[in-house]
């Protein structure tokens, strides 16, 4: 039995033939459920990604069935898994490399704190090179939860103003990253 997701209207008037609402609401509504996620990953919480792309989890209902693995075409970077010191210039060259607007969700524990690799080899977090929006905990995460944290992305690509990433704060974020 499958679910289908609805999409509530935004807020707005109506009437007799018309409909009218921001174009804030409206494009928010359209990049929250057409997100094209860009999986980056590594180790164990690359396979549950995979178990929530097949048919029992079926990733395709939220609107992200389409995994780019070009940054040019990608608007949600997954990061899953162990990160070494290494790969954290190419994370980041990924990151730079997609368009705006993007969205991060950091995967698993390695993915968010370096997980039980406390070593000099391994990133602690991928918030030390990227901003991190969203935070998927577990070792290794089951599917529901990257569900849900692909669903809290959904909710801040429909929130998010057309004219934040220009605002100073968003500017001051990536240069405090030096991005």
């Amino acid at each position: 039995m499958s679910t289908v997701k609805t999409v509530e209207a935004p807020s707005g008037y109506e009437g007799s033939g018309f409909f009218a609402t921001s174009l804030d609401q409206v494009i928010g509504i359209a990049r929250s459920n057409s997100l094209w996620p860009l999986p980056f990953a590594t180790s164990c919480c690359g396979i549950e990604f995979m178990a929530t792309m097949g048919s029992h989890y079926d990733i395709s209902r939220f609107g992200s069935e389409r995994p780019s693995f070009s940054p040019r075409q990608a608007d949600l970077l997954m990061v899953m898994g162990t990160i070494a010191k290494k790969m954290g210039p190419v994370v980041k060259q990924v990151y730079e490399q997609m368009a705006e607007p993007r969205w991060v969700m950091a995967v698993g524990a390695c993915a968010s704190s370096g997980g039980i690799f406390d070593t000099y080899s391994v990133l602690q977090g991928i918030d030390r090179i990227i901003p991190v929006d969203v935070y998927v905990p577990g070792c290794p995460p089951r599917p529901e939860q990257i569900l849900d944290g692909l669903m809290q992305v959904q909710e801040l690509a429909k929130n998010e103003p057309l004219r934040r990433r220009e605002s100073d704060e968003y500017k001051a974020l990536l240069a405090s990253y030096n991005i």
